[in-house]
């Protein structure tokens, strides 16, 4: 029975979660099925003796980037991560209204995605095991497959799983996370086997290329490579649910960073022996870039391995997207709560403390996506962030600097304002060192457009900046 202080006081969230915690939501999101299906692709863009470098670029970018995200995450220790920096930042009468509605515009597109592209990864890990996933069921609609609902049924019970108090939350993701880091030490290990039979580990030889093909390859290789770490910063999304965020954001971002790479770094040094052949057939299909590390375990310790590798990578898939799905229903319920969105999305479950609507809502939506090809699905969705999100930041934090010294800023950025301008220029070199970079930037732009009009019509009908009332 309710007592009447329960039912006087609204239900809010709460600041449960430690250091351990923080790190551990970070690398579940960073090590998803990511690195497992797009390590032949960093190797084949790259070649073999630039991938290494294409991960320690990508690294130093998100130490870099996260050196950002560590100073307006302890600042601004709220729910809603870029949201909340982005409405600080330019003004929550000003264009921060704007640029924040953007912001969780072009969320409704990447954040679906993102999980849905986890789910789809994971049904077709599960290919492995029932190789009829593959096959269509209805024969007029060739590009539907079974796996499709399977991956929709995985979206949907990691929703059902992440609706519960945040203390359960937390006790599960410590258990993924167990086979997360098994599946990681099992293809490194794997990898160091099959070499050690062949021959011994050695650099597999590459022919030349002109220096411009080089560049692009880097380029690509990085982009890639970037795409897999991003991750280091979700414990921002959880700022209002984070135990003295002044110290636990910035240590949580930077550990987890130096822990990712770390692992990228080594998996793809075992790899590079077992993984010419995969890389020199890029263009053969994704079921070759699946299978790579189920492969490779299976070459090194037989078909128990192989089986063994595919079913931790579903794990670590399942993983990735639970701490996703986690992350971003706290960015439209704090944008609700701001009146900067739909409403019905502000609720918080009177019970189980969290954004129960914004989280169901969001898993239905990346449900729906997982029956969409995701085909340069990752290439889209590092050029709309980067362009919507990330050098926003980067320019918001030099332009918070100079506009507001005086804010209490518990981690202030080393060397500033070197590290933002840093990021800056490797996100810049990225985006435009690659072939059919135009095509990527044309996608950003209309999300942008399209973000922008709604945007306009909402404020004049509801007199928000720039059609607010002059004093």
């Amino acid at each position: 029975m309710l007592t009447p202080a329960s039912t006087s006081t609204p239900a809010h969230l709460e600041r449960r979660i430690g250091l351990r915690s923080a790190v551990l939501f970070n690398m579940l999101e960073m090590i998803g099925v990511g690195p497992f299906i797009t390590l032949p692709l960093v190797i084949a863009a790259a070649g073999y003796r630039l991938s290494v470098w294409a991960w320690l670029l990508g690294a130093g970018i998100a130490v870099m980037d996260g050196l950002v995200w560590a100073e307006l995450g302890a600042a601004f220790p709220r729910a809603g991560g870029s949201y909340a920096f982005l409405h600080e930042i330019y003004g929550p009468k000003r264009a921060g209204n704007w640029l924040s509605f953007l912001y969780v515009w072009q969320l409704s597109f990447s954040a679906p995605l993102s999980i849905a592209s986890g789910c789809i990864g994971l049904a077709s890990f599960l290919a492995w095991f029932w190789p009829g996933l593959s096959q269509a069921p209805w024969a007029a609609l060739p590009m539907l497959h079974y796996a499709n609902f399977a991956a929709a049924g995985a979206c949907l019970l990691v929703t059902a799983l992440l609706y519960r108090n945040l203390s359960s939350i937390t006790r599960l993701a410590w258990v993924l996370f167990a086979g997360v880091m098994t599946a990681l030490a099992g293809l490194i290990a794997s990898g160091f086997a099959h070499a050690a039979e062949t021959g011994g580990w050695h650099m597999p030889a590459q022919p030349g290329q002109p220096a411009a093909l080089m560049i692009g390859g880097l380029a690509q290789a990085t982009l890639i490579a970037t795409y897999d770490y991003w991750g280091y910063y979700n414990i921002c999304f959880l700022g209002s649910e984070v135990r003295r965020p002044e110290k636990t954001i910035p240590r949580a971002i930077l550990l987890s960073v130096l822990f990712v790479s770390t692992f990228y770094v080594t998996m793809n040094m075992a790899a590079l022996p077992s993984v010419h052949e995969a890389a020199s057939k890029v263009a053969a299909g994704t079921a070759v870039h699946l299978q790579l590390a189920a492969e490779i375990a299976r070459s090194a310790f037989g078909q128990w391995a192989g089986r063994l590798m595919a079913a931790l990578i579903v794990w670590t898939a399942f993983a990735s997207v639970f701490s996703l799905l986690l992350g971003y229903s706290r960015v439209p319920y704090a944008a609700a709560r701001d009146g900067n969105y739909f409403r019905f999305l502000d609720k918080v479950h009177p019970r189980y403390h969290i954004p129960h609507r914004a989280l169901v809502t969001l898993g239905l939506v990346a449900t729906g996506f997982c029956f969409f090809s995701l085909q340069q699905v990752i290439t889209m969705l590092v050029i709309t962030r980067i362009l919507l999100q990330f050098l926003l930041q980067h320019a918001g934090v030099i332009l918070l600097r100079a506009q507001r010294p005086k804010l209490a800023r518990p981690f202030r950025i080393p060397l500033f304002p070197l590290p933002p301008i840093l990021a800056m220029a490797g996100f810049v070199f990225i985006l435009v060192n690659r072939s059919h970079a135009l095509e990527g930037l044309a996608v950003a732009a209309g999300i942008a457009v399209s973000g922008t009009l709604i945007y306009a019509v909402r404020a004049r009908r509801l007199r928000q900046w720039p059609f607010a009332d002059r004093a």
